[in-house]
């Protein structure tokens, strides 16, 4: 990822004037003018780390005079009392970019990690581990991006680059053979490129899916791992198959054995643990 383009530096200029605001008083008050210091980011548990040059470009908005070297790089594995980086100058603009620095790193590198927990877990399979839509608004680009750095895949990055078919528009259209061919002429007639998926509940709805060859994927929603080998016979390889719905750490391995070709997971990104970092002064 380029942390510099324009959606990174929005990013990083809206949240520098969120916390910031009229001044960083705490700063002024208590620090003389031109005070020169160090700082070092140090990692409290083992990890794998993300949002390093995320960090690098934070501090240097701030000031691009802060002198920032490097210890580690994003995807490296980290333990306790390793160290991240250091970066020396004025005081006042390490400090003022010292919270930011660490929300972003600490969630993304929980991120990470939990994502490389769950793929160290389906090792030897051939199933992809996906993320989902269950992202923190606004940070959607930067947590996708550190699911990759934890090993996994990104799902579609919004309701906008395809059609996702799921219980509650196959619902609304009055069952799956409508919203189906519904989706197929909005695209004709949009002339949009778009791939469909289509979520099912039950065999009955992967059977009626099939019936389709224009769909690419087929998700089985919250079935058994006996349930989706029974549905992978039936679908015999004719479009990729998801997996999704109550899948933990402690019963993905028997999910992947299934021979399913994904599996997405909200939890690595709607319910992550972040990892325990911290910058202090040397």
């Amino acid at each position: 990822m380029n942390f510099f383009d324009e959606r990174t530096a929005d990013f990083i200029n809206r949240g520098l004037k969120e916390d910031i605001g009229s001044g960083d008083h705490s700063s002024l008050a208590a620090i003389p003018p031109g005070k020169k210091g160090k700082a070092e980011l140090l990692f409290k548990e083992n990890g794998i780390v993300a949002g390093m040059d995320l960090a690098r470009a934070i501090l240097q908005t701030v000031d691009d005079t802060l002198v920032f070297d490097a210890y580690v790089s994003d995807g490296d594995i980290v333990t306790p009392r390793m160290k991240g980086f250091s970066v020396s100058g004025s005081v006042h603009s390490i400090l003022a970019g010292e919270r930011l620095l660490l929300n972003c790193m600490q969630r993304l590198s929980g991120i990470a990690t939990t994502t490389g927990k769950i793929v160290k877990l389906v090792e030897g399979t051939k199933v992809k581990i996906l993320d989902t839509r269950k992202t923190t608004p606004g940070l959607r680009f930067l947590e996708k991006w550190a699911v990759t750095i934890g090993g996994g895949y990104n799902h579609r990055e919004g309701l906008y680059d395809m059609i996702m078919l799921k219980d509650n528009h196959i619902d609304y259209a009055g069952g799956i053979s409508n919203a189906v061919e519904s989706a197929l002429e909005y695209l004709n007639s949009k002339k949009l490129d778009l791939k469909i998926e289509v979520e099912t509940r039950n065999l009955q709805e992967v059977k009626e899916v099939l019936n389709y060859p224009q769909v690419f994927r087929i998700m089985l929603d919250n079935f058994s791992p006996s349930d989706i080998r029974e549905a992978l016979m039936v679908i015999n390889g004719r479009t990729e198959t998801e997996a999704s719905g109550g899948i933990t750490l402690e019963n993905v391995r028997e999910y992947a054995e299934t021979g399913v070709d994904l599996i997405s997971i909200g939890a690595l990104t709607h319910s992550v643990k972040s990892l325990d970092i911290s910058l202090k002064e040397v």
